[in-house]
């Protein structure tokens, strides 16, 4: 059974109990600075935070700034990620956006998206997370987490990647579109998950559009009383 898009009343409920359930959504890479910010997520792709916060909670003692990583080198860099999927390329490419930050952007981690995409292993998802959690600028970085919320729920149900973006960024209201990306990867990490998603304790099973819902805990009449109080 296909899954129905949510409607206006139903995204803004979903939100308000998202933000009830988190306030002040963070980021659970560990980062002190924007520079900081852009090396970790560089290196989360497809690698866990965890994985990355324990190679960097010991690179960034050392190393925090373009230039001090820029003089430890390819080699000497791969020495504190090695842990890290992929962490050959992912050396080389931090390397590289260590030179063009201090030879074109005065070593400043730059706020928008052309000059970040423009940066060796910065795509237009990476270039998100650091546009949203850095500068605040509201921003969608669909990863599988938010992929899967979306077409599930029936927030924003898309092909691909893109699409969800799209329809995200049309559906949610402003006032939560900043924090909007933290609370949807945070409710697919520990909620929404992709295989026993934990709907018997979900705050949004009411209004989510998933028919699968009830056979893993959701309240049916509960969201059969909502969907008709929103309708």
């Amino acid at each position: 059974m296909a899954v129905k898009n949510m409607s206006k009343k139903q995204i803004q409920l979903f939100f308000e109990r998202l933000r009830a359930q988190r306030p002040s959504p963070k980021t659970e890479l560990n980062y002190q600075n924007h520079f900081e910010l852009l090396v970790a997520v560089t290196l989360s792709a497809q690698a866990t935070d965890v994985s990355v916060n324990k190679a960097t909670d010991i690179l960034f003692p050392i190393a925090n700034t373009p230039e001090a990583i820029y003089a430890l080198g390819v080699e000497g860099l791969k020495k504190y990620i090695k842990s890290i999927g992929l962490y050959n390329t992912k050396a080389e490419n931090i390397i590289k956006t260590c030179k063009i930050l201090i030879e074109q952007h005065n070593s400043v981690v730059p706020d928008n998206r052309a000059a970040l995409e423009a940066l060796p292993g910065v795509g237009r998802k990476t270039a998100n997370v650091v546009l949203n959690t850095a500068f605040g600028q509201p921003t969608m970085a669909v990863d599988t987490h938010i992929f899967r919320v979306g077409n599930r729920t029936g927030l924003a149900v898309g092909k691909n990647v893109l699409e969800v973006e799209h329809r995200l960024v049309k559906v949610i209201p402003k006032e939560f579109m900043v924090d909007a990306h933290h609370w949807l990867i945070l409710h697919g990490r520990y909620c929404c998950i992709a295989r026993k998603p934990k709907c018997q304790e979900c705050v949004v099973a009411d209004v989510c559009q998933w028919p699968d819902r009830f056979e893993f805990g959701a309240i049916k009449g509960r969201a059969i009383e909502m969907q008709e109080d929103l309708t």
